[in-house]
């Protein structure tokens, strides 16, 4: 649909460069250019797909006619469902969608060209550290990345069992109870030392960018690239327990 036979990204920073172009084209649609995105898919019309392009522009057309297509194809008849749900579920809908073809491109690329196991892991790792178009789409990534430093500093309060104890119900950073507002502040202050916790799994420092999670059990913090946690799939745990935890045998 794009000229898939006229631009082919070869390396990794290639590939990734054409998710990022991909990714912030569907991004325009499903957010700034919404209304637009939402006339285009009439129910009345055949099969759509929403595709993105290296440009960061979008379109919504048919699929392509050939067979196999030059690259893997996004969701077929986006536009049947536009009237049978919540305009905020289909959308949603449709950035899940769009995240898996996404990386279904990208890793056709890696395929193509011969990628080893190195170069699909630096790949992967990229985009990893962005936000998936679901959780921009649906405004989670702001939000986890405000929980995420609130609770990486109330958790580190040795003296707060109470922080604690919400931090293992919920992994994700929940703003502190109206009771704990006084130890802000001096937590505030402390804010530099916890530069110094460093991956149970890598040993690399604590970085304010970067999603983190700390096991229930041995209370050890991990980088969640390192340890494959996902913050959308972490928001469904509620006891995590590092791969060394979770290979020990309770004891009788």
């Amino acid at each position: 649909m794009d000229g898939g036979g006229q631009y082919n990204p070869r390396t990794v920073e290639e590939v990734f460069r054409d998710f990022k172009g991909r990714r912030a084209g569907l991004i325009k649609a499903l957010t700034t250019d919404v209304e637009e995105f939402y006339q285009q898919c009439d129910p009345e019309k055949e099969n759509l797909c929403l595709y993105g392009f290296p440009s960061e522009q979008w379109e919504v057309n048919l699929p392509a006619e050939e067979v196999p297509p030059e690259l893997p194809e996004p969701a077929l008849g986006i536009n049947f469902a536009r009237d049978g749900m919540q305009e905020k579920d289909w959308l949603s809908l449709v950035a899940v969608h769009s995240d898996a073809w996404l990386l279904g491109v990208a890793f056709y690329f890696g395929a193509r060209f011969g990628f080893d196991k190195a170069d699909r892991k630096r790949l992967f790792n990229l985009i990893n550290e962005l936000p998936t178009v679901f959780e921009v789409v649906t405004g989670t990534a702001k939000k986890q990345t405000k929980e995420k430093s609130s609770n990486h500093s109330s958790s580190k309060s040795k003296s707060d069992s109470k922080a604690r104890a919400s931090e293992s119900q919920a992994k994700y950073q929940k703003p502190m109870l109206q009771k704990e507002e006084e130890e802000v502040l001096d937590e505030e202050e402390d804010e530099d030392e916890h530069g110094d916790t460093l991956c149970g799994a890598c040993g690399m420092n604590y970085g304010t960018d970067e999603f983190w999670i700390c096991c229930d059990i041995c209370e050890k913090w991990f980088h969640g690239k390192c340890v494959k946690i996902t913050p959308a799939r972490a928001e469904h745990i509620k006891q995590y327990k590092c791969p060394s935890c979770s290979g020990k045998r309770a004891r009788p």
